[in-house]
């Protein structure tokens, strides 16, 4: 065994699980087990070395290199659930809630599993939880789906009571919308639209399609997600007339 700088053993694992997850991908693994077989894979690189030191000769901890390897696994799940090229628009708490459907579906995790999947977003968990979609249920963490959203809107009578109205986070956009949209309300779905900037982004609606693919066919959300994609040609055409005549007057 030898000693190894960081950024020579960054550039191996890079190299090394680039490779193993293009083979995992298209082997269907998935979720969980895309996670866990990633991750491993890459302790095979960094355990062949008795130390690994920054250029200040510090001693990396595993628990650092480990990190590295989260963040790398996420990146590469994310930009192929989304079928690549607007991975890098997206916020922390949207590649948050695609990345925890496609790796848990609508269950309860421990919470040191979200915290690691959390992590590897961005998101500092302890920061985020019951204020919005993510809630903390004693040593679990649960995400609310869109079902669970609408209960919370019923409960408070509004949307905006509900923490959905006033928030310009693309995924409480998006469950509003969706939201707006099975209650019929067609106006209010198109002004939510217009008035956040993401009506005639595609990056919106990638995101929607990109969850709906993650969800189980028998899953609610995913039904009021196809449903409301299946409009959106047209839908897209009414934001766009609306914006014409506001720019007339």
């Amino acid at each position: 065994m030898r000693i190894l700088g960081y950024n020579e053993v960054r550039e191996e694992i890079k190299k090394h699980i680039y490779q193993k997850l293009e083979r995992l991908w298209q082997e269907g693994i998935s979720g969980a087990d895309f996670f866990i077989a990633g991750i491993g894979s890459a302790i095979e690189i960094f355990g062949k070395y008795e130390k690994v030191m920054d250029y200040e000769g510090n001693i990396i901890r595993a628990d650092k290199l480990l990190e590295f390897v989260r963040e790398i696994v996420t990146d590469y799940a994310v930009r192929q659930i989304l079928h690549n090229g607007i991975a890098g628009e997206l916020s922390p708490l949207t590649r948050f809630y695609l990345l925890w459907r496609w790796t848990y579906q609508e269950a309860k995790v421990l919470f040191d599993n979200a915290r690691k999947l959390a992590q590897s977003t961005g998101i500092d968990l302890t920061r985020e939880w019951n204020k919005g979609f993510i809630i903390k249920d004693k040593e679990f963490i649960k995400v609310l789906g869109l079902q669970e959203r609408d209960l919370a809107c019923l409960r408070a009578d509004t949307h905006r009571q509900a923490g959905l109205e006033d928030s310009r986070e693309l995924i409480d956009v998006l469950h509003n919308v969706l939201l707006l949209w099975k209650e019929g309300n067609r106006e209010d779905m198109k002004k939510v639209l217009s008035d956040s900037g993401f009506g005639g982004k595609d990056a919106f609606y990638r995101v929607a399609q990109a969850i709906s693919e993650t969800l189980q066919i028998d899953s609610k959300e995913k039904k009021l997600l196809d449903g409301f994609l299946s409009g959106k040609e047209r839908l897209l055409s009414e934001i766009k007339e609306a914006y014409k005549q506001r720019m007339l007057f």
